[in-house]
C-alpha cells in the first residue's frame, strides 16, 4: 500500500503557488529606492525636514517588510532543496547585507538637521539601494531560473 501513494513534493508556501515571499519583497525595494530619492530632495531643497521624516518612515517601514521577507525566504530555502543554490543563498545574503546598511542609515537619520543626511545617510542610501535591488534580481533567478524558465 505504501509503494503505491506517491511522494509529493514540496511546494512553496504561497497563494496559487507564488510564495508569500514574493508578495512582502517589492515593498522594501520600493520603500529604500524612495528613501534614496527622498534624501536626495532633502539635499536639493536645502535642508526642508520633511524629506528627512519621509526618509526615516520609509526606512522604518522598508526594515520591517525586509524582516518578514526574509523569514519567508528562509523558509522557502529549508523547504525547497531547488532554491539551496549559490544564487538563492547569495541573494539571502544581499537582503541580509542591506537590512544592516538600512538599519545603520536608520540610525543616521535619528539624528537632527543636515548631518542626518549629508553625507552619511545618502551614501548609505545609495548602498542600500543597489543591495535591494541586487537582491531582488537573484532572488528571481533562483526561483525561476535564467530567462523566466523554472
Amino acid at each position: 500500500m505504501a509503494e503505491i501513494v506517491e511522494e509529493r513534493p514540496a511546494r512553496r508556501v504561497g497563494i496559487a503557488g507564488h510564495p508569500y515571499s514574493a508578495l512582502f519583497l517589492p515593498v522594501p525595494i520600493v520603500c529604500f529606492t524612495g528613501a534614496l530619492l527622498t534624501d536626495i530632495a532633502y539635499v536639493n531643497s536645502e535642508g526642508n525636514l520633511l524629506w528627512l521624516n519621509f526618509s526615516s518612515w520609509l526606512l522604518a517601514a522598508g526594515m520591517l517588510f525586509a524582516v518578514i521577507a526574509g523569514i519567508l525566504m528562509l523558509i522557502d530555502l529549508a523547504r525547497l532543496p531547488q532554491l539551496r543554490t549559490n544564487i538563492g543563498w547569495g541573494s539571502l545574503g544581499l537582503l541580509a547585507a542591506a537590512g544592516i546598511v538600512e538599519f545603520i542609515n536608520n540610525l543616521i537619520h535619528a539624528r537632527d538637521g543636515w548631518t542626518a543626511v549629508v553625507p552619511a545617510g545618502l551614501i548609505l542610501s545609495a548602498i542600500g539601494t543597489i543591495l535591494i535591488m541586487s537582491h531582488g534580481w537573484l532572488w528571481h533567478e533562483s526561483r525561476y531560473g535564467v530567462g523566466g524558465r523554472p
